[in-house]
C-alpha cells in the first residue's frame, strides 16, 4: 500500500496539464515542465484530478509509483507556486551580487567566483547578505543551491561560509582553548 503513490494531485487554478503517450506536460503561470512516467506506471487525469496506478506489487514497481506521484507532484507545484531555496553567505568580506544571468561571489578566495545562473532558476540578493533562488524546477534548484554552497562550505570552527538557510552548523572548539 503505497501513501505517497496513490494520494492524488489536485491540480489548482491556472495550470494546464497536456498527456501524450507516457510524457507529462504541466504548464502554469511561473513556467512549464515535462515528465515522462515511466512504462509500467500508469496515470489519468480526471478533471481536476491525476490519479496514478501500478500494476503489481514488485520492489521496483512500486518505488516508480510513488516517485512519478511525487515528480508530478513537484511540477504541479512549481508551475503553480514555484519554489524557492535561500543561502546564507556568512564571514567577514563574504557577498553576492547577482549580475544579470551570473551571480558573483566573493568568498574569500584571491579571485571572485562568477556562477552563471541555468535557464529556468533566478537570484536575488536582500541587505542581510542572503541569497534567494527562485525556480519552478525543484531538483534543479536544489542542485545550483549545492554547487554554489560547494565553493565555500561552512567550516566547523568559525561557522564562515555559504550554508542553507536554518542549517545548523555543529562547531568545534580551538586548539587553544583544549591547552592547559
Amino acid at each position: 500500500m503505497s501513501r505517497i503513490g496513490n494520494a492524488p494531485i489536485q491540480i489548482p487554478k491556472g495550470v494546464k496539464i497536456k498527456t501524450e503517450g507516457q510524457t507529462i506536460a504541466v504548464e502554469g503561470p511561473k513556467g512549464s515542465l515535462s515528465f515522462d512516467v515511466p512504462e509500467p506506471i500508469s496515470f489519468a487525469v480526471d478533471g481536476e484530478v491525476i490519479s496514478f496506478k501500478r500494476p503489481n506489487d514488485q520492489r521496483s514497481v512500486r518505488a516508480l509509483h510513488g516517485m512519478s506521484r511525487a515528480m508530478t507532484n513537484n511540477m504541479v507545484v512549481g508551475c503553480s507556486v514555484g519554489f524557492k531555496k535561500t543561502l546564507e553567505i556568512i564571514g567577514v568580506g563574504y557577498r553576492a551580487i547577482v549580475k544579470g544571468k551570473n551571480i558573483d561571489l566573493t568568498l574569500g578566495f584571491s579571485h571572485p567566483v562568477s556562477y552563471p545562473l541555468p535557464e529556468g532558476v533566478t537570484a536575488e540578493v536582500d541587505k542581510d547578505n542572503k541569497l534567494h533562488l527562485m525556480s519552478a524546477d525543484k531538483a534543479l534548484l536544489g542542485s545550483v543551491a549545492a554547487d554554489i554552497r560547494r565553493y565555500r562550505p561552512p567550516e566547523p570552527y568559525k561557522g564562515k561560509g555559504v550554508r542553507y538557510l536554518g542549517e545548523r552548523i555543529i562547531r568545534k572548539e580551538g586548539k587553544a582553548r583544549g591547552k592547559k
